[in-house]
Parts: structure tokens; sequence; C-alpha cells
């Protein structure tokens, strides 16, 4: 069987998207430059299914993009839960919106646009879990940002640290997003504050819980 059609196969097994996140993916592969970088369906659900098995009542999401891992996890919360959800591009604020204020669970968002270094230390909020998908250069800058804002126990998911499998091979110097991909891998192995496992899920993630 080929690759494309266990994939066929995985979506037609699982959950469906439904229809105000299938439109949204429609409208990011019509309409938006680089669509790939949406969370997408597989992705999507899993990261609803998490945050149904770990309930967290707090959840920062660095990278909004489309909003589309937003609704997901927005789907799998409480209703007294948020998510504080980070976008440094402007631009995509009216297409976040206008998906976001269709959503049975819009209450359940804050869209904060800007950059994440400043934004989170004036949060003032401990997380349950955190979801970085944003610059890969500065993914390890995140990390030691937001560590000391998640709880004991708490969650951190990091997406794409894979890289289209440039990972495991040495990067042009130029390369500063491989660079950054590579560097925050070593530093997770490193990390003993955590316990850590990558998924080979679409691009990759990781997931680490803290101590």
């Amino acid at each position: 069987m080929k690759l494309d059609e266990l994939d066929d196969y995985i979506l037609s097994h699982i959950d469906e998207e439904g229809s105000l996140l299938s439109e949204l993916n429609r409208d990011a592969h019509v309409n938006l430059l680089r669509p790939r970088m949406l969370s997408g369906h597989l992705q999507g659900r899993i990261l609803k299914m998490l945050c149904r098995m770990i309930r967290p009542k707090r959840i920062l999401e660095i990278g909004t993009y489309t909003g589309y891992a937003t609704l997901c996890m927005a789907e799998g919360i409480d209703n007294d839960a948020r998510i504080y959800s980070i976008e440094i591009n402007d631009e995509m604020e009216d297409f976040i919106m206008k998906y976001l204020s269709k959503s049975p669970d819009k209450e359940k968002v804050k869209v904060f646009f800007g950059d994440a270094m400043d934004i989170i230390p004036m949060l003032n909020e401990t997380f349950d879990m955190v979801f970085i998908d944003a610059d890969k250069r500065l993914y390890a800058e995140y990390y030691d940002l937001v560590f000391p804002y998640v709880r004991k126990g708490g969650i951190i998911l990091a997406d794409n640290i894979l890289w289209d499998g440039k990972v495991t091979d040495p990067p042009q110097p130029s390369d500063k997003q491989t660079i950054g991909i590579i560097n925050f891998n070593e530093k997770i192995k490193r990390d003993s504050r955590i316990e850590k496992v990558i998924l080979p899920l679409r691009d990759g993630l990781t997931i680490m819980w803290k101590k």
C-alpha cells in the first residue's frame, strides 16, 4: 500500500474535521502563500485529543497562522478554559478572525498580534500546555522563555521538528531555520527537567512533560 493510500485510510477512519475547519483549509490553500504550514486534519484531531486527555485550563500557542490548530484545541477544552494565541504577522488578522468568529468555541480563544517574546511576560499566566509553531530560528528562545510559565506536570509541544528531514544532514550556514530546529532538538535532548518523545507525525511533533 502506498503512503498516500495509508494517509487516506487514516483520515477516513478518524473523526472528521468538520465543516468550519474544512472551509478554512480550502480557503488557505486557495488564498495563502504557504498553506502547507496549516496543521491539517490528522494533527488537528490529535491536538484536540490531547486536550481531551490533559484537560488544560490555560494553553499558550506561539504561532497562530490561520487559527486551524487553535480551533482544534478549543474544541477539546472545557468552557472555562482559555487559549492565548500569539501571531506576529498582523496581515493574518482578517483571516484568523473570519473563522474564529464563526466558531462556537470563540469565547475560549484570545488572539494577540505581535512579538511573542514581548507578549508572553505580560500575560501573567501559568500554563498547563504550550504549543510552539512559529519562527523556527527562535524555537530555543521560545522554549527558554515559556518554561518558567509552565506548571509542574505541564505539557510543551513543538511542531516541525523534523523539518522535511533536513535535521539529519549538515545544514547550510545560510539556512537559519534548519539550524534553529537542530539546535532546539539538541537542547531538548539534553534537558533533564523534562521527559520527551518525538512523534513522526507530518513534519514531526515533540511532546515534552515538565517534571
